[in-house]
């Protein structure tokens, strides 16, 4: 028994190196699948890898690092409370959020989110998907706050913050209130329509967010890992502005944190990619050139993702196994384009039933 254990753990070793690999292809097979060049990214981040000093490439790494693993903390305390006989494990829940993070750096319109939904509610047991969105509303209760703050911060500080994704609003200010109220009306009407569905939701919903019941676990379990998760990101931009020379300081920070999280929301490319720059090319205005704001933009993002991706990748096949791994993200991922796809087949259905009934009106 004791003789063997050296030669299995070397099997078992080479293994996981060659699952690594093969996930890394895999990836890149679907990445491309949306338009993302996997040859020239990898090119891309050589080039990166190269032109940036160790230090700051091991620091960045920490720091996101330290970020997904904190986020990923107040996740498993929300779960916990929630289903407290869902045998929920840490290493789990850090590898479905670290997949999560990883796909949506290379998947548009925030797949990775919802298929991390999907993989919380298979792995705990007695989780529904209407009690994990609810820990979701929880989560994300920190990082609203302190979004609004950086959103606010941006737009009255930064010029033309408004005109790269936000135009029509700002143009139409008028028309964008009428359509939330009208928008927030037809939720209510709904709603009612399905009163007893909605019901059936809430119950589940409530079980997802029990942990706001008991206000020192959620302050210091969720909120307190958060607000290390978001310093880390903090740290990230810092080390990034610094190896490109860009003075750090509150000023510069904020503007670069709220263009990030608004181009991150609003874009449909894979990562923000394109608009990301964009937003920093703007939030970095009067403090650095648009060519040396655009090469911090890149590079931040190449070295990310890729520590991303990695991460991730050796955290699911800890957490699950190759195959079991494999099963989950595949599964889930499927789920949440199905999802995805019957929600967008469904407001076009809307909007062409809206059309009929207004032509029918006019003839």
């Amino acid at each position: 028994m004791t003789g063997a254990a050296p030669s299995a753990h070397g099997r078992i070793h080479t293994k996981r190196l060659l699952i690594g690999a093969l996930v890394l292809v895999v990836l890149g097979a679907g990445a491309n699948l949306f338009g993302w060049e996997i040859g020239s990214w990898f090119e891309q981040l050589w080039d990166t890898l190269t032109a940036i000093s160790l230090a700051t490439l091991l620091g960045a790494i920490a720091l996101v690092t330290l970020q997904t693993s904190a986020t990923a903390y107040a996740w498993y305390s929300i779960l916990r409370y929630g289903y407290p006989d869902g045998e929920v494990r840490f290493v789990q829940v850090l590898a479905c959020y670290a997949a999560a993070v990883a796909l949506n750096a290379i998947l548009p319109a925030n797949l990775g989110t919802l298929t991390m939904l999907l993989m919380y509610a298979t792995i705990v047991a007695g989780a529904t998907f209407a009690g994990v969105v609810a820990g979701m509303v929880v989560q994300k209760i920190f990082y609203t706050l302190i979004g609004a703050f950086c959103y606010a911060y941006l737009f009255l500080s930064v010029g033309g913050s408004f005109d790269i994704q936000l135009k029509l609003v700002h143009e139409h200010p008028w028309a964008t209130a009428i359509l939330l109220v009208g928008l927030a009306t037809l939720l209510y009407l709904v709603a009612q329509v399905l009163s007893e569905k909605v019901r059936k939701w809430w119950a589940q919903a409530k079980v997802g967010g029990r942990i706001l019941a008991h206000r020192r676990a959620f302050l210091g379990r969720v909120v307190l890992p958060e607000v290390v998760s978001w310093l880390a990101m903090l740290g990230i931009i810092a080390v990034f502005l610094a190896a490109y020379s860009i003075p750090v300081s509150f000023h510069t920070l904020m503007r670069v944190v709220a263009g990030n999280s608004i181009a991150n929301v609003t874009s449909v490319t894979p990562g923000g990619a394109g608009v990301t720059q964009a937003f920093n090319v703007v939030s970095l205005k009067g403090i650095t050139t648009s060519k040396n704001a655009t090469a911090y933009s890149v590079t931040q993002q190449l070295v990310v993702t890729a520590w991303s991706i990695l991460f991730a990748i050796v955290l699911l096949i800890r957490a699950f196994g190759w195959s079991g791994g494999k099963t989950l993200v595949g599964r889930s991922y499927a789920d949440a384009r199905e999802r995805s796809a019957e929600q967008s087949a469904a407001r076009r259905a809307r909007r062409q039933a809206k059309r009929r009934g207004s032509a029918e009106q006019t003839g």
